[in-house]
């Protein structure tokens, strides 16, 4: 009898390389909006429909209220928070992803003073080469050991420059370019934006007069160059990472508060740009020349009498010729891009209310849209309409964010390893997606 190759022996090799394998085609979500920071999850061998009204959960961990959506690396899950009792503090927290057991844990004093909406951090962790930086309300910056929890450095950015604090406090998620840590510090003395070496802390240049806006800086390329984009509280600028050089500007002063939270789209060439009281602007970003053209703007009356898109917290994206995201009330929609005008809304996504939220992260077999709700869709946007494949609740609203309406899920949640990492005001759960 001829013997089989498949000897009991063999299989122990192979079982560890297979498990290997696995890992190395799964992807991190180690930044804010994920790995391109463009909201897209590029993972396959995922759930195209939901088997039961209710997603299950793979674990949960008790945290406690914050708006910052989780970040995943290296087998790892961070996330910040805010205990107001018995003393006022933020926290960073770091679990392992099979698991959820706590890794490590940091606390630092933290009093929130004139920030409206305190419930907790909002910019996310950033995770890179072994390091994990946060960043909370008031200013404090801290680089941890990503895999111990010691802290390598750390900036109190409101005693040092002088936060002009934005109503809501500093918001923006930090962005890392080479070796250099880009923060919106909203300072003092030409320091709305400033870079540190992500490795030892020390300032390595500053920019602009500006204070902040809400929104987090993104990269793109143009003339053969990469430039830092951010949106201040008066203007989008295009700057030198390198060096915080301004290169373009487009002025967009503020109807009334400023209050541009969602992330600024880039596609091809074109820069989209949407804040819940001032509308929409589309820019041309040229190929040749640091300059930016104005395609349109759309801004309508009020917040409720809107025209385009007078998105709040969720950061829009772009397929081919046309725009999908969420207007003031949570009304979905689609606008042509040539001109911004809207191809259709619809309201069933989430319900309507003010400020209602829908994240919505491109993937495998459609758009993810995680609603304020705590719902997790499965769904289709296409010129054509809004197409919903299926719908499963993932995590309860919880009021610490918003005490209105029962509650809100108002975080991003994170795609990593064919799972979803979601919070609210009282746990970080984890979900499996992955298909059989």
């Amino acid at each position: 009898m001829k013997r089989s190759l498949w000897h009991p022996l063999i299989w122990l090799l192979v079982i560890p390389i297979c498990v290997f394998t696995a890992a190395l085609h799964a992807d991190d979500w180690p930044q804010w909006r994920g790995p391109g920071r463009d909201g897209v999850w590029r993972e396959t061998r995922i759930i195209q429909k939901f088997a039961e009204p209710d997603i299950a959960l793979r674990w949960r961990a008790k945290i406690g209220s914050g708006y910052s959506g989780p970040t995943v690396a290296l087998g790892r899950v961070y996330v910040t928070d805010r205990l107001s009792e018995p003393h006022q503090v933020e926290r960073v927290h770091c679990f392992d992803w099979e698991t959820g057991k706590p890794i490590w844990s940091r606390s630092y004093p933290c009093i929130y003073e004139g920030i409206g909406y305190p419930s907790g951090p909002r910019a996310s962790v950033l995770v890179a080469d072994g390091r994990a930086y946060s960043l909370g309300s008031m200013g404090h910056l801290f680089c941890f050991d990503a895999a111990k929890g010691d802290v390598l450095w750390d900036v109190d950015l409101d005693s040092d420059y002088e936060i002009q604090m934005p109503v809501w406090g500093i918001a923006g998620s930090p962005l890392m370019e080479g070796r250099l840590l880009i923060v919106p510090v909203s300072g003092a003395d030409n320091a709305c934006l400033v870079a540190f070496d992500a490795v030892t802390g020390k300032e390595q240049w500053r920019a602009l007069p500006d204070a902040a806006n809400y929104a987090s800086p993104i990269i793109i390329e143009q003339a053969g160059q990469r430039v830092l984009v951010y949106w201040t509280d008066r203007r989008v600028v295009g700057v030198d990472p390198k060096s915080g050089s301004l290169y373009w500007e487009y002025p967009l002063a503020p109807k009334s508060t400023p209050l541009g939270v969602a992330t600024p789209v880039w596609h091809r060439d074109l820069l989209f740009i949407t804040g819940f009281y001032d509308g929409s602007s589309l820019l041309r970003a040229f190929a040749e020349r640091m300059e930016v053209q104005e395609i349109w703007r759309r801004r309508g009356p009020s917040e409720l009498d809107t025209d385009g898109l007078h998105s709040i917290i969720t950061t829009p994206y772009i397929e081919k010729n046309h725009i999908y995201g969420v207007d003031s009330y949570g009304e979905l929609r689609c606008l042509r891009l040539s001109d911004g005008k809207r191809v259709w809304e619809d309201l069933s996504a989430v319900p309507r209310a003010r400020w209602s939220t829908i994240h919505l992260v491109k993937g495998y077999g459609g758009i993810w849209m995680f609603n304020e709700r705590g719902e997790l869709i499965i769904a289709s946007l296409t010129p054509d309409g809004y197409d919903e494949i299926s719908r499963a609740r993932l995590i309860k609203p919880t009021t610490g964010q918003l005490n209105q309406r029962g509650g809100v899920c108002w975080s991003h949640p994170a795609f990593a390893y064919r799972h979803i990492f979601a919070r609210n005001d009282e746990e970080l759960v984890c979900a499996s997606l992955a298909a059989e």
